[in-house]
């Protein structure tokens, strides 16, 4: 074999990274993710919210008032955790998905790529032997990690709250039928599954957003922006024919879960529509990353 030859072989091995090289990557960008402390400040503020509402529910009723009932304010569940300390899962799930949570992941996915090029360290990672579908596959799977241990946090320290301040046991579904304990903490996962899941369209929309800037402040605030004003769109009777399709419409369906039987035509809707935008983006970003002159 010639050494033109032998050069070429070098090159396609250098350039074939084995999966060995690709799992440390990933893990070197899981590592990367859960270290910085702008990430353990999000996680932070999000186990935050159920201590607050768990405690703002514990006051409302020692002072005699009716939580969650007339008027139709607050979550649907909130009504129910004074009954049992579960319902806080719930209705910390409830409270934090509309904002909390899909911000937390915009900034996480805005900053993937943009905070990359902005920090000078994109172009190095792009010469290891990674290639650019799978850093960027990378960079995806280490949002939806975040998605995952964020709801996590939001559920768990809401367990923990309601176990400290109010009952634990059988639980009284939302179809007026009662459930064990066991089964309502198995449904408890299984909605922060779904919760985790349903934020996949904010992940990708916001690592599209990440690979158009070279910002990871304009890529995060653009993010976020954008799913304040999908938000707001959701809200105005008028956009009824197009509310069915933005990512955000049927988050709130996992209370379909705490039904006895469960409902699942609007959590499949979710299911499929998070697929849709995860597909739409998800193929956007690497269009674009793919074929982007990477100049920092």
């Amino acid at each position: 074999m010639s050494q033109a030859d032998l050069a070429v072989v070098d090159t396609a091995a250098v350039r074939r990274p084995s999966p060995l090289w690709t799992f440390g990557l990933l893990r070197s960008e899981l590592v990367t993710t859960f270290r910085r402390w702008r990430t353990l400040a999000l996680l932070g503020v999000l186990a935050a919210v159920p201590i607050l509402v768990g405690i703002s529910v514990r006051i409302e009723t020692r002072g005699g008032g009716q939580t969650g009932r007339g008027g139709g304010e607050g979550p649907a569940f909130i009504a129910q955790v004074t009954n049992n300390g579960l319902f806080l899962v719930f209705t910390a799930l409830a409270a934090t998905l509309p904002f909390f949570l899909p911000m937390a992941v915009g900034v996480v996915a805005g900053d993937a790529v943009a905070g990359e090029a902005d920090a000078g360290t994109l172009r190095y990672l792009l010469v290891a032997p990674a290639g650019r579908t799978r850093l960027l596959l990378a960079k995806y799977t280490t949002t939806m990690a975040f998605c995952l241990v964020a709801t996590l946090v939001v559920a768990a320290s809401a367990l923990a709250v309601g176990a400290l301040l109010f009952p634990l046991g059988d639980l009284t579904t939302i179809s007026g039928t009662r459930i064990s304990f066991a089964d309502g903490l198995g449904r408890a996962l299984l909605i922060a599954l779904v919760v985790a899941v349903s934020l996949a369209g904010v992940a990708a929309l916001g690592l599209f957003v990440s690979t158009l800037t070279s910002s990871g402040i304009a890529a995060m605030a653009t993010t976020v922006g954008l799913l304040i004003t999908v938000q707001i769109l959701d809200q105005i009777p008028q956009l009824h024919a197009l509310q069915p399709y933005f990512f955000s419409h049927y988050w709130l369906s996992f209370a379909d879960l705490v039904r006895d039987p469960v409902y699942w035509d609007d959590l499949v809707k979710n299911l499929e529509l998070q697929a849709l935008y995860t597909a739409v983006f998800g193929s956007a970003a690497w269009a674009r990353f793919t074929t982007r002159d990477i100049t920092a």
